[in-house]
């Protein structure tokens, strides 16, 4: 099977700002599709508009081989999270669920199995969604997203909220739906638990895409890690060397080069080289600062 989430060139501009800047990828069947990005990097917008709810300025996004809006019935084909807050407060949960399964035409059997499946119990789903917290509002939400049976999920942030029993739940649960032959689309701020659940990632900051590709691909890391007394002289002798060589955001300086000429280089160079390796295979942490480190920079000048 192909792509089951394909975006092409989205753009989407508010005036004179760029929110998204002609971003592309794409979200296949079996995988968790890991969307990152700091805040105001375009990774909600984006989202919206895959869903149809923020026209683009230019660019396309389809599910299923077609703009959302073409989907017949889509809430039997796609669930989407893109707000745990955005429910009827004076509603009980099984209300929430019961319309949802009469305007889609899913038996109202489909109910139970998805308040169980979520962990909401007869008690919780009596009340009314205004009592609910955060953490309920998102089981809620993601048994509305589950609710039609659907061949794809789009989530944004859904496990805000979540205490680390339920954290450990959602993962469990996107894992198996991928295994099943699910596509998700995953946005979070919780990278040490994408990194976990995730097997495929796409980074944006300021509007592009600034990374993507497979989790082991973007983690890995070749050639020599090393840390100096000063970073900036080190890269600067490493280039004259003819070596490519970049200052992290982390500290240090990655080299695309062995270990015996990265010393050579600095010493020759005078600078004191304190820890010297070779490059291991990074965190997701790691890579996203070392991505989104203009954005972070930006942040702080404003």
């Amino acid at each position: 099977m192909g792509a089951m989430i394909t975006v092409e060139h989205l753009t989407k501009r508010y005036g004179g700002h760029t929110a998204v800047d002609d971003v592309s990828f794409t979200a296949e069947p079996g995988h968790v599709t890991g969307f990152l990005g700091p805040n105001g990097a375009g990774k909600s917008t984006t989202m919206r508009m895959l869903c149809g709810l923020t026209p683009a300025t230019s660019g396309s996004a389809r599910v299923l081989g077609v703009p959302f809006a073409a989907l017949t019935n889509p809430g039997r084909r796609v669930g989407v999270l893109l707000d745990a807050s955005a429910q009827h407060a004076g509603r009980t949960g099984r209300e929430v669920l019961t319309l949802t399964a009469m305007t889609t035409g899913v038996g109202r059997e489909r109910v139970e199995t998805v308040l169980d499946l979520v962990g909401l119990t007869s008690r919780e789903a009596a009340r009314r969604v205004g009592a609910y917290s955060l953490g309920m509002r998102q089981r809620l939400g993601i048994a509305n997203a589950l609710l039609g049976d659907p061949e794809v999920l789009i989530l944004d942030e859904p496990a805000n909220g979540l205490d680390p029993a339920g954290i450990r739940w959602m993962r469990d649960l996107l894992q198996g739906f991928a295994r099943q032959g699910g596509t998700v689309l995953l946005s979070s701020h919780l990278l040490n638990e994408v990194e976990l659940v995730a097997d495929r990632l796409v980074v944006i900051g300021r509007g592009r895409i600034v990374a993507q590709g497979s989790k082991e691909e973007l983690l890995s890391q070749a050639g020599t890690f090393a840390r100096s007394d000063d970073d900036a002289a080190l890269a600067a002798a490493l280039q004259a060397a003819g070596i490519a060589a970049e200052v992290l955001a982390t500290g240090g300086v990655q080299a695309e080069a062995e270990a015996p000429d990265v010393a050579r280089a600095a010493a020759r160079a005078g600078v004191v080289v304190v820890e010297l390796r070779a490059a291991q295979s990074r965190g997701l942490e790691e890579l996203f600062l070392e991505l989104t480190a203009d954005d972070a920079r930006e942040a702080v000048s404003a």
